[in-house]
């Protein structure tokens, strides 16, 4: 079958893994159309209809045949497991069985030197690993009480357990099978029986009438979305075709990279060596932002395609407008604009791989947290392993993830001690607050917290791309180590000092602020007629709030006595 392939990836310079990859997502978009009519009375044929189609895409089209037989080895032992073990210990077996198999794997593909234009199994079983560890949790959760339960647990507590043809129809549902996103067995269930468009019943009953299929709820809008998710998701891949080649990460550790300069006239001799190293540097850090977009565009395009592929089964309706439009949202895995103008890094890694932070969150950090406690440094850690441990076993992976440790630390404490500063002295955030007002100083935090954490990422994750560790530092080093620098520099700030210096500013702004608004207060009553001026009545003495207040009542008086 790879002559298939063979012509288009030699046109663009693609592996064939990667032509076929493309494939099976762009098949999906059609096959989806024929899933979704499949009648919702008849849930066994939608079960047949995904197992069919993911085995198709695994060994005929990829020929993974070995790989196909070790997923679905992890499908029957998972299910096994989950049903046979009752005790509490049953989610962290099956989180044990699953990513041990998927680290033998990681070892497979590691020892293999598999690069990422290589399709192999490991790829899947990731997608799958969450599946299994997430279903597993939440046949635990239907076994507890339901006031044990959080929100999330409660929504998805499997009470029923499935038969194996159910079981197998979830767990190789096809538009997200190869790359992802993953969903839930509650969500794969709704959506086999219909249940997931309940909110819509009462807005579409007007149309069932006129529905050609009356026995399926299926919200208008599905297929204008998942389409265009398909033309973004093309456009991306086009940029990585064209782009790509010249611009990745592992430019950053050739010799043409460290002889670029911004500025030809340096060039001269007679330049000094600091101007031309410095001239050098820039024009590298500056070339690596653009790396790592075309880095990330390839992540784009797949998983805006899959998005689109599981709209079109009718995966991912999240309700309605107000002006009365579907929202197809739940699907998604991926928030360009929110990572291409994060204004910080939670931001930025809340809008990355989402569906995979939902699992970390659910399946990890909040079950390694004891009962009645909060999650802590415990919690964080447990959860930092997974997702490294999940992603590989390469030293680049880890080196990323270490990394991003501390920048998140340092984002915390810039965002509790220097936000602040830039926003109005009794502003108080919260859950409920309104925005906070765009001054100009708040403008310009906002810019350049965009460009430190774009430029951060970009940084970060060159070991993730690169894998190993002599091509990170040689990548590191390549770019003066700024990444280093400005964390280093930002930690090293706080925790010598410079906490204690923008405590100090802020108390200060808070009583100029309390002086002004005393000020404000005492002209309003006295515009208002609530105190009249009298030179036989002193003024109403206000709460002494603090001692700015009672010097501020005194300067009143002494006005009165005048």
């Amino acid at each position: 079958m790879d002559a298939l392939f063979e012509p288009l990836a030699d046109t663009t310079g693609a592996s064939i893994d990667q032509i076929k990859l493309i494939f099976c997502l762009l098949f999906s978009y059609p096959l989806g159309s024929v899933y979704i009519r499949v009648p919702a009375s008849h849930p066994e044929l939608k079960h047949v209809f995904s197992i069919a189609v993911t085995s198709f895409y695994l060994i005929p089209v990829l020929q993974l045949y070995g790989g196909a037989l070790q997923l679905l080895f992890a499908v029957a032992g998972t299910y096994y497991l989950a049903q046979r073990i009752q005790t509490h210990r049953m989610p962290w077996l099956v989180f044990i069985f699953t990513m041990g198999h998927l680290t033998i794997s990681h070892i497979i593909r590691t020892l293999d030197e598999a690069g990422y234009e290589k399709m192999e199994i490991s790829g899947p079983q990731m997608v799958l690993t969450m599946k299994l560890t997430t279903f597993a949790w939440n046949v635990f959760d239907g076994r507890r009480p339901a006031d044990e339960l959080d929100k999330w647990q409660t929504e998805q507590r499997v009470v029923e357990y499935p038969s194996m043809l159910e079981f197998l129809g979830y767990a190789f549902y096809f538009p997200g099978f190869l790359v992802g996103p993953f969903l839930t067995f509650n969500e794969y269930r709704a959506l086999v029986s219909g249940s997931l468009y309940k909110a819509a019943e009462k807005q579409e009953d007007e149309s069932r009438a006129l529905d050609r299929m009356p026995q399926r709820l299926v919200p208008r809008g599905r297929k204008r979305v998942a389409f265009r998710k398909m033309i973004v998701g093309l456009m991306f891949l086009g940029a990585y075709v064209v782009f790509y080649p010249e611009a990745n990460f592992h430019v950053t550790i050739e010799d043409e990279f460290e002889a670029k300069r911004l500025i030809s006239r340096y060039n001269n001799p007679s330049a000094t060596l600091s101007v031309r190293r410095t001239d050098r540097w820039i024009c590298r850090i500056i070339f690596l932002q653009f790396c790592g977009f075309c880095e990330r565009i390839k992540y784009y395009a797949v998983w805006t395609l899959t998005e689109g592929a599981s709209i079109q089964t009718g995966l991912g309706f999240t309700g309605y407008t107000k002006s009365g439009g579907t929202r197809w949202e739940g699907a998604a895995n991926v928030k360009i604009w929110n990572i291409e103008f994060a204004p910080n890094t939670k931001v930025l890694l809340d809008s990355w791989n989402m569906k995979t932070n939902i699992w970390l969150r659910e399946c990890v950090y909040k079950r390694v947290t004891p009962k009645g406690k909060k999650p802590g440094f415990r919690s964080s850690l447990a959860t930092f392993a997974t997702s490294a441990f999940w992603h590989g076993i390469a030293p680049g992976y880890y080196l990323s993830f270490f990394f991003f440790a501390f920048v998140q630390t340092a984002g915390r404490l810039a965002r509790t001690y220097l936000r602040p500063l830039v926003l109005p002295p009794s502003y108080v955030p919260s859950r409920d607050a309104p925005p906070p007002p765009q001054t100009t100083m708040k403008q310009l935090y906002d810019y350049l917290g965009i460009i430190a954490t774009v430029s951060l990422t970009n940084y970060g994750t060159l070991p993730f791309m690169l894998l190993t560790i002599d091509d990170s530092f040689v990548a590191w080093n390549n770019v003066a180590w700024y990444g280093h620098f400005l964390v280093g520099g930002g930690l090293v700030f706080f925790y010598c000092g410079g906490t204690v210096i923008i405590r100090e500013i802020q108390e200060i702004r808070l009583k100029e602020e309390g002086i002004r608004k005393q000020r404000e207060e005492l002209n309003r009553l006295v515009r208002t007629g609530a105190i009249t001026p009298s030179s036989s009545m002193s003024p109403p003495t206000l709460p002494p709030l603090d001692q700015a207040a009672q010097e501020l009542e005194r300067e009143f008086q002494m006005r009165e006595e005048k």
